[in-house]
């Protein structure tokens, strides 16, 4: 549904995107991450035609953002920064206003309205001014304006920015449901949202991909291994020995308290030793005081990802 390849954009000498490719499939939730200023909002505008790429091409369901930038447009539901939301219209009519531009048939309008409004809740506020609403009911109303020619794209860009914890807990729930018939797309600083909704994470740094892989991988950190994390009691070198544990590629000591050891064993993607580990504690007469895979927070993978190297 969406292919980006090289994409560049460039403002004077600035480099907002650096080379960034990824696709994206039908039905699929992208979680777009990255510090600000890392090119989320540039990336996001290319794709949804309201900038032209410098260099590089993206395709939308097949269609090129240069050439045929209106058909893009047409497939797309697009909720940036600021929603463009009238504050002097009420909501009907702005859903109205919105479905007129969208070209959508007036035969067919009220219906497609009043699907918006059902799916983002907006019953209780439909003859509220825009400009009166909470905060939550105008992302609510954004996103309504995004659905509302039901596109099978979404390009939401930080939906649940300014919302209290029910809210955000509420559009979480609404983006999942469309997810499920929808490719979406979303940007967000909140990486507990990342871990809630998407199915895949892409990660862009100074305008540049760092990541791009299903969330699961994330938990393997940068080094994309295995880890134990295990507590001996015992004496003499007990890293050394399970250095020499068929499968493991590196064995790290964390810290030594005495007889306690504790350390890091790190193997191939998949390769389980905790076994492995538990036999040779058995043979060697040590006393294991704890043991379990290890995984990195996605706070820490992030940050390990986007820190600049000095």
């Amino acid at each position: 549904m969406i292919q980006v390849r090289e994409l560049h954009k460039h403002f004077d000498q600035t480099r907002a995107v650096d080379g960034v490719s990824f696709d994206m499939k039908s039905g699929e939730i992208l979680g777009f991450l990255g510090p600000n200023g890392a090119g989320k909002t540039t990336t996001m505008r290319v794709i949804t035609c309201f900038l032209p790429p410098t260099a590089g091409t993206v395709e939308v369901d097949g269609l090129d953002v240069r050439t045929q930038s209106i058909a893009v447009r047409e497939r797309i539901g697009y909720l940036p920064e600021s929603a463009p939301l009238y504050g002097d219209m009420n909501v009907v009519d702005y859903l109205m206003f919105v479905a007129e531009l969208r070209k959508i048939p007036s035969a067919d309008r009220r219906r497609k309205v009043r699907h918006a409004v059902d799916v983002c809740g907006l019953g209780e506020v439909l003859r509220k001014n825009v400009g009166q609403l909470s905060s939550g009911y105008r992302q609510r109303a954004g996103l309504a304006q995004a659905i509302l020619h039901d596109p099978p794209i979404l390009v939401l860009d930080e939906p649940t920015r300014g919302l209290d914890p029910n809210q955000i807990v509420e559009i979480r729930q609404l983006i999942k449901d469309l997810g499920r018939q929808k490719t979406v797309v979303f940007s967000t600083h909140i990486l507990s949202e990342v871990e809630a909704m998407c199915d895949r994470v892409l990660i862009i740094h100074r305008g540049k991909k760092v990541f791009d892989g299903p969330k699961s991988e994330l938990s393997y950190g940068r080094t994309g291994k295995e880890r134990i994390y295990v507590e001996l009691r015992a004496n003499g070198d007990v890293a050394q020995q399970l250095r020499g544990l068929p499968g493991a590629d590196a064995v790290h000591v964390v810290s030594r308290d005495g007889e306690s050891t504790r350390l890091h064993v790190e193997a191939p993607r998949g390769r389980d030793l905790r076994e492995a580990i538990f036999d040779s504690a058995v043979q060697q007469g040590w006393k294991v005081l704890e043991m379990r895979r290890d995984t990195e927070s996605f706070e820490d993978v992030f940050r390990e990802l986007t820190k600049d190297e000095q």
